[in-house]
């Protein structure tokens, strides 16, 4: 790699920097991270790219802008953003949510409620591949389930959220672990078992502590059994599991998760036009993130060719001599990027190939990467007050979006289980990278 000097790789790298400065300043300034819209300061930053890059027509540099963000990887990252979000939204409209929340809960005593509560959060983030879905379900339940308690609603929405992010970062269909696998080129079965090692050990011991909670819990529960649920509507969900752990192309594991959903609900009823309307809107839901998804890689494509990621590359390994150090490194960089965006999706997409070439330098493999570059998004994404699932929460509970921050159990454990899986260099068998 030639040495790229200081002068020329601040240069390189200052889209990234106007992209995070006007983001921030303008959420700064409204005091909501959500006011400048992603898609907004990614077009001004590639704008700026585009001004800066020399000796180059325009022409050319929209050439390279659209040759990375109409990338193999990135279109076939957008298909299966388009094939999740039809799911989704078919299972979430004809009551495959619901049922899948309440047959979760319904059994459950109630000293067992704190821990079925985030039990039932793990599954059905897991099964439907969204921690905003899975706070939208679960967090009016929460709220009424803390009446029943001796534990706050605070607490309660704490217990939601570690749960959704267990799933949002293991789940087939999350949009995190379709990034997190597509920029680094692994299979999602194999970077699913990477994570297991991490989340697993975290969710258990945390399971462990509402466990011993909820033995304090001498609660009414009687209207919890009253729920109405269908367990036949479950069905898609685990065929997706099942099928994605088989490992079988994601694409045709979501298409068996809508075929199956259209199947159970016209025998309930649902008319197709119904169905496909249901289905569109799930698509549409996602096009703000394909947008963003386009206009991240288009930048970070004019970015590369300015040479910005390999001087990016040069400064974070120039002190670095072994892959713990160059794993703590991507861990920081995404997490990094993330409290700057809120949005754990664009962390993992903007420095993804920043990450992969640290990752082929070091020798670490690919699987690992993915899992870190997932897990410690999601663990900085929950644990900001000004996060989408956050503020969701919150909002429904009518709380403000610190109070679950001190309940917040699930990911200060699975931080302390990244920097222990980085430490001892867990699991053994990913130390030597993969070569197939």
């Amino acid at each position: 790699m030639t040495h790229i000097s200081t002068r020329h790789g601040i240069l390189a790298i200052s889209p990234i920097l106007v992209f995070l400065s006007s983001y921030v300043a303008v959420s700064v300034i409204a005091g909501d991270f959500y006011k400048m819209p992603l898609s907004v300061a990614l077009i001004i930053a590639s704008a700026w790219a585009v001004i800066i890059m020399p000796d180059m027509s325009l022409h050319k540099k929209v050439e390279v802008f659209s040759r990375d963000a109409g990338s193999p990887t990135v279109m076939y990252m957008v298909w299966i953003f388009i094939l999740a979000g039809a799911f989704a939204a078919l299972a979430r409209e004809v009551g495959a949510v619901e049922s899948t929340v309440n047959m979760a809960i319904k059994v459950l005593p109630a000293q067992m409620l704190v821990p079925g509560l985030f039990v039932a959060a793990c599954f059905i983030s897991l099964s439907i591949g969204t921690s905003v879905g899975t706070v939208v379900a679960l967090s009016p339940l929460a709220v009424e389930l803390a009446q029943t308690g001796s534990e706050s609603v605070p607490f309660y929405i704490a217990v939601v959220l570690g749960g959704a992010f267990f799933g949002d970062n293991l789940s087939f269909i999350s949009d995190t672990t379709i990034a997190a696998t597509r920029t680094q080129g692994c299979q999602m079965r194999d970077k699913f078992r990477a994570n297991l090692w991490i989340a697993l050990p975290a969710a258990l011991a945390v399971l462990a502590v509402y466990v011993a909670i909820g033995l304090n819990n001498s609660g009414d529960d009687g209207h919890i059994h009253g729920l109405d649920t269908n367990p036949l509507l479950v069905i898609p969900y685990l065929l997706v599991i099942a099928t994605a752990l088989m490992g079988i192309n994601v694409t045709l594991v979501l298409s068996i998760g809508i075929v199956s959903t259209i199947i159970l609900a016209i025998t309930y009823g649902h008319t197709p036009t119904e169905l496909f309307g249901y289905m569109g809107k799930g698509i549409d839901s996602v096009g703000n993130l394909t947008i963003i998804t386009l206009l991240a890689a288009g930048m970070l494509g004019l970015i590369k060719e300015l040479g910005g990621i390999n001087y990016i590359l040069q400064v974070i390994t120039l002190k670095l001599s072994h892959s713990r150090g160059a794993q703590f490194s991507i861990a920081a960089l995404v997490s990094i990027v993330n409290l700057c965006t809120a949005n754990n999706t664009v962390a993992i997409i903007t420095v993804g190939e920043l990450a992969r070439n640290i990752s082929a330098k070091f020798g670490i493999d690919p699987r690992k990467t993915a899992s870190l570059l997932d897990t410690c998004s999601c663990t900085t994404q929950s644990l900001i007050p000004y996060g989408a699932q956050t503020l969701l929460a919150t909002s429904l509970a009518g709380i403000s979006p610190v109070a679950p921050w001190p309940y917040m159990y699930y990911p200060w454990a699975l931080t302390a289980m990244v920097a222990l899986s980085i430490i001892f260099q867990l699991p053994r068998r990913l130390n030597k990278q993969q070569t197939n």
